[in-house]
């Protein structure tokens, strides 16, 4: 397939304007390679592994393609395994040559990822805010919109806040929230931006780390059927996101979350593939191998859901999003005519 080619892809060294949202635990590097290898740029979570897991995580990864696998730092201190420093540290340390930070201030972390050759990617949720990434460094900007999966940055809608960042930085810019095929990616490029971020489509792939119900549950569900919440917030307190409506959500609406509060010990509900326990509420998706009452679980999802008709590999779905890309720009280019 010949590459649809961006000043992202140039300044990222990818085929395609096709970037995978780092989906937090559900990311794997299984799913990182395939995309690479696809031609655009795979991306692990690191904020929620070791230092050792980091590093074996990215090289498993990187020894799986030729293309180009990146990294998430998410920098709120209150959440993560280790600090962003460290975690930081880490994704250097284990040879990432793309680094994306979000939920935080970039700006004391950019020359370290610069002195060692690597690009940065600046998650943003206004204008105002990618001119600060750009100025502190940053060499693209990821413009998120509020119809984006999980947790969730920005209050203004990715239409409204893709064409005031792309005006407002000489940098590429990168569209996140709400696509979820080819003719997202060509509205995006329309809009110009130079790529599209893609979460949810992701998560409902062969090779993500998602449990079998969860990305089914992604496949079967309309573009009305999810919740912005703060349900789900043992293990990053505070921080507003999307999931599905499953029945937990729907149970739970109105109702005070937290239940830090009152001192009481949470309730355990499922449990990791090794038998560690996972509370009501917490902030853990539902993955692979999981036990007990997965559907419980927060079922992060963008308003994209619908658009992924079918589980498959992540490969054919990069495959599939450039080519109807491709469609919808030459359509519009005819229309125009």
């Amino acid at each position: 397939m010949a590459p649809l080619q961006t000043p992202l892809c140039s300044e990222i060294g990818i085929d395609h304007p096709v970037v995978q949202a780092p989906v937090g635990s559900v990311s794997t590097p299984s799913l990182a390679a395939a995309v690479a290898d696809a031609g655009g740029l795979g991306m692990l979570a690191m904020s929620w592994r070791e230092a050792d897991a980091i590093r074996d995580a990215y090289t498993d990864a990187a020894n799986a393609t030729d293309g180009v696998v990146g990294v998430n730092v998410v920098l709120d201190e209150s959440t993560g395994v280790l600090s962003p420093s460290a975690c930081l540290d880490a994704c250097l340390d284990a040879g990432a040559p793309v680094v994306s930070f979000s939920f935080g201030d970039a700006g004391p972390y950019i020359d370290r990822v610069h002195e060692v050759g690597g690009t940065v990617m600046v998650t943003v949720a206004s204008a105002a805010e990618a001119r600060a990434a750009v100025d502190a460094g940053a060499d693209v900007v990821v413009a998120q919109g509020r119809e984006a999966g999980g947790h969730v940055q920005s209050d203004v809608t990715t239409m409204s806040l893709l064409p005031r960042v792309a005006d407002g930085v000489p940098v590429p810019v990168v569209a996140a929230g709400g696509l979820g095929d080819g003719r997202g990616l060509a509205a995006a490029l329309t809009l110009d931006a130079d790529g599209g971020w893609f979460g949810t489509r992701f998560v409902a792939t062969e090779e993500s780390g998602a449990h079998e119900a969860y990305r089914q549950q992604i496949v079967d569900a309309p573009e009305t059927a999810t919740r912005f919440t703060d349900l789900f917030d043992r293990g990053w307190p505070d921080q507003p996101h999307r999931v599905l409506e499953t029945d937990e959500v729907r149970q739970q609406a109105g109702a005070d979350s937290g239940g830090e509060s009152d001192g009481s010990d949470p309730e355990q509900i499922a449990q990791m593939p090794d038998g560690e326990p996972i509370s009501r509420f917490a902030d853990m998706p539902p993955l692979a191998g999981m036990t007990g009452d997965v559907e419980a679980l927060p079922h992060y999802a963008g308003q994209s859901t619908g658009l992924a008709q079918d589980v498959r590999p992540a490969g054919e779905v990069v495959a599939r999003l450039v080519s109807d890309a491709r469609a919808a720009l030459a359509d519009a280019s005819a229309a125009a005519e």
